[in-house]
């Protein structure tokens, strides 16, 4: 019973988030937008491929531009995310919403608990969907059919729930673009961090560092520490992508990635809640 008097609240701020945020007229552009691109990416599909004088089939072809179109969605609900997440308290506080929502027998961890559980599913939708509509061209246009490539739209929905409580979060403690822009710079440095390692590790790279007669830096060095903890928004999105293109996961260290982004949630939501519970409500 007192759980369910706990959840009620939850559920209610959740709702209000939803849908005070589908009202907005930025959301119905930025969806409508988005929406026109996947349709129109659906001429990828077709045409003759060469590959050294020889034709790809169709299932590669569609596995290559699925696996682009996918990482350039989850990229792009990310950025969408954020800033929707960006002004959302501010805005409930200009707006009076902060003060009247709390001023009823709500704890501030609930309206939290309801901002991020609201944002997350609005995300999550919007991304599911683009990546729908991406599932559709290829079954109904080319009969190939990846129900894997849906499974790995939620995967990858990890890494919504950690941009959104980290804009949460750096939200209250600067403006919001300079919020966003540093949120922006970590998925940034992550990305080429990765590509960095990616290249590094390959047979070409060792052998130039071989032929020039470097030496290979230690497994301790500071970079490697930096590297090994830094957020993994494109390990989750590559994780992710191995679903639909028949990849076999190598041992524990491949989840390490989602386990990374899982870790980071829950340490800036601990965060994110003291930090609110702190807040003052004009």
């Amino acid at each position: 019973m007192e759980t369910s008097k706990a959840l009620y609240p939850i559920a209610r701020i959740t709702k209000y988030t939803v849908v005070d945020e589908v009202r907005q007229r930025s959301f119905v552009i930025m969806f409508a937008i988005c929406a026109i691109c996947v349709f129109l990416i659906r001429g990828c599909y077709q045409g003759n491929y060469m590959v050294n004088g020889h034709a790809l089939d169709a299932g590669t072809i569609v596995r290559a531009v699925s696996k682009v179109t996918f990482h350039i969605i989850g990229a792009g609900v990310m950025v969408i995310a954020a800033l929707l997440s960006m002004r959302i308290f501010r805005r409930d506080r200009n707006e009076g919403m902060q003060s009247c929502i709390l001023s009823k027998p709500i704890a501030r961890w609930q309206y939290v608990m309801g901002k991020i559980i609201g944002l997350w599913l609005l995300s999550v939708t919007f991304m599911f969907i683009l990546h729908g509509f991406v599932f559709l061209i290829t079954s109904i246009n080319l009969n190939v059919f990846m129900p894997e490539y849906l499974i790995a739209s939620l995967l990858c929905s990890i890494n919504l729930l950690f941009v959104i409580i980290a804009m949460l979060l750096l939200s209250l403690l600067m403006s919001d673009i300079v919020a966003f822009l540093c949120l922006l710079g970590v998925g940034v440095a992550g990305f080429v961090a990765d590509g960095v390692a990616a290249v590094s590790q390959s047979q070409i790279a060792q052998a130039i560092v071989q032929q020039s007669g470097g030496h290979q830096p230690s497994d301790m060095a500071w970079w490697k520490v930096v590297y090994f903890l830094w957020p993994k928004l494109s390990g989750v999105q590559q994780l992710s992508s191995s679903l639909f293109e028949g990849e076999s996961l190598h041992g524990v260290g491949s989840l390490y990635p989602l386990i990374n982004i899982l870790l980071y949630c829950l340490i800036l939501g601990t965060v994110l809640f003291k930090r609110f519970r702190d807040e003052d409500v004009v």
